[in-house]
């Protein structure tokens, strides 16, 4: 069901478009990284409370990856090579063209076809068995060093105790050599069945998957790239450990998609960037404000903190539920979150608090999609439980099939386990004006960076296997 409403993003661009300029090519534009703040003090003015500017030091490679592995991850995360059927890419949930997001509340990803809000579930013996269970996460600024966490209930994280250096949901099987947290995080749509791999024993990537072998999957898709002449010549210039298709793995290709994602993606040039180096007038006077009240008596700030706006904890704050679930409760179709990685009941229902950097742009939200309004979204922080209680389901933005619909709102037509996610709430609510909700908005589109406003230029126009890059 689409929101009849208009998305508050159109406004945001419109608004926002007198500041952008011309927007460069994803390799102009990334390879020409703000300048470090060398003083720190230029928000002393509004308190201790501001976060420091952010810098080239705070991102992996100090913001310059190698720009061969760069432009090597840019084709294998648009390459349908990496799925089963060879019918989905990394991009088909996470594209230029919708914010590295899909636009829709839960991603249809194996079988569906069409791209963005327009991608429907398939049909016939293709047609997708379910929906994603969680919303597709933006991939604005996860370059940063301080995400060392990844997925919404943080199930993959640096751990150096780990052989891998990874606590991560393969365990032992998990292989050494990736670089970082964002890499080892794609070594795992392509293990799904729902989202790359495909079903049962349709392919030989899905028949791994379907026995658990995940070596023998990541196996599998390397023997596919190495079989590609053009990739093969990509993979030696970009790593100096190739020298032969041979020595090509899944862990190669997981390190270069992780570093297009870290340079292609960067997002640290916002109006609030420019005020925390200096520039007074990057703002408006409404979003200092709107500033203020964040970092202040909305207490946004309690768990949206630091340089990207997130403590990089986990919250219960009464999200709706919507969509297939994540297998908890007693018909499955719950997500008991954050208690999915640990184990611990005191976890359930909290989600990883996501960044706020660009969240102008990355609707829906919530770790479901359940608000496609970004002012509802903000009103719902403010008196959660309320919102919980008065939700629209119209907001949830899901190309419909009858036998899924049948299940969506489950959880929301049961008041038991309504119930149960309204008492695990950890937000009090907030009063603000209406004129301080609208300041605080202002602070709100004032996180996002122009130059994120137009990325088609990070598609390319083709890829190596030939495979065709529309749905």
């Amino acid at each position: 069901m689409l929101n009849p409403r208009p998305l508050f993003s159109v406004a945001i661009v419109l608004c926002l478009l007198a500041t952008a300029g011309s927007t460069p090519g994803w390799a102009q534009r990334n390879n020409n990284p703000p300048q470090q703040a060398g003083d720190h003090s230029e928000g002393a003015a509004w308190g201790p409370r501001l976060p420091k500017p952010v810098t080239d030091r705070d991102y992996y490679d100090n913001g310059r990856p190698d720009p061969l592995k760069v432009e090597l991850g840019r084709l294998l995360f648009f390459d349908k090579l990496l799925s089963g059927n060879r019918n989905t890419s990394c991009a088909t949930c996470h594209h230029s063209l919708t914010d590295t997001g899909d636009g829709l509340s839960l991603p249809v990803g194996e079988g569906g076809r069409g791209l963005g809000m327009s991608r429907d579930t398939g049909s016939g013996e293709d047609a997708i068995h379910a929906r994603v269970p969680r919303n597709a996460p933006p991939v604005f600024n996860l370059g940063a060093r301080e995400f060392y966490r990844m997925f919404y209930d943080g199930r993959l994280e640096v751990d150096p105790s780990q052989p891998s250096g990874f606590r991560n949901p393969a365990g032992d099987d998990f292989p050494v050599g990736l670089d970082n947290v964002l890499a080892a995080q794609a070594m795992f749509p392509v293990t799904s069945h729902e989202e790359m791999a495909g079903q049962g024993d349709e392919n030989e990537i899905s028949q791994a998957a379907a026995a658990g072998d995940l070596p023998l999957l990541w196996e599998r898709l390397a023997i596919r790239l190495r079989a590609n002449e053009t990739y093969v010549d990509l993979f030696i210039q970009a790593f100096p450990d190739i020298n032969i298709a041979g020595d090509i793995t899944y862990v190669h290709a997981a390190n270069a998609i992780g570093a297009f994602e870290a340079s292609a993606w960067r997002a640290d040039r916002s109006p609030f960037d420019r005020f925390l180096r200096g520039d007074r007038q990057a703002m408006s006077v409404k979003a200092r404000r709107g500033m203020n009240l964040f970092y202040g008596r909305a207490g946004c700030a309690e768990c949206h903190s630091g340089p990207f706006q997130t403590d990089q904890d986990f919250h219960a704050v009464c999200m709706p539920q919507i969509g297939p679930g994540k297998g908890d409760g007693v018909n499955g179709h719950e997500d008991f979150g954050r208690e999915q990685a640990t184990g611990d009941e005191a976890d359930r229902f909290k989600f990883r608090t996501p960044t706020l950097r660009n969240v102008a742009l990355t609707g829906p939200w919530g770790h479901v999609g359940a608000f496609n309004d970004l002012r509802d979204m903000v009103m719902h922080q403010l008196d959660t439980v309320a919102s919980m209680q008065r939700y629209d389901r119209y907001q949830a933005v899901l190309p419909y099939r009858e036998d899924l619909a049948e299940i969506d709102f489950e959880v929301l037509n049961d008041p038991d386990l309504v119930a149960d996610i309204v008492e695990a709430n950890e937000l009090d609510p907030r009063r603000l004006s209406q004129k301080e909700i609208e300041q605080l908005m202002d602070f709100i589109y004032a996180l996002t960076d122009p130059n994120s406003m137009d990325i088609r230029s990070d598609t390319p126009m083709a890829v190596p296997s030939g495979l065709p890059m529309a749905d």
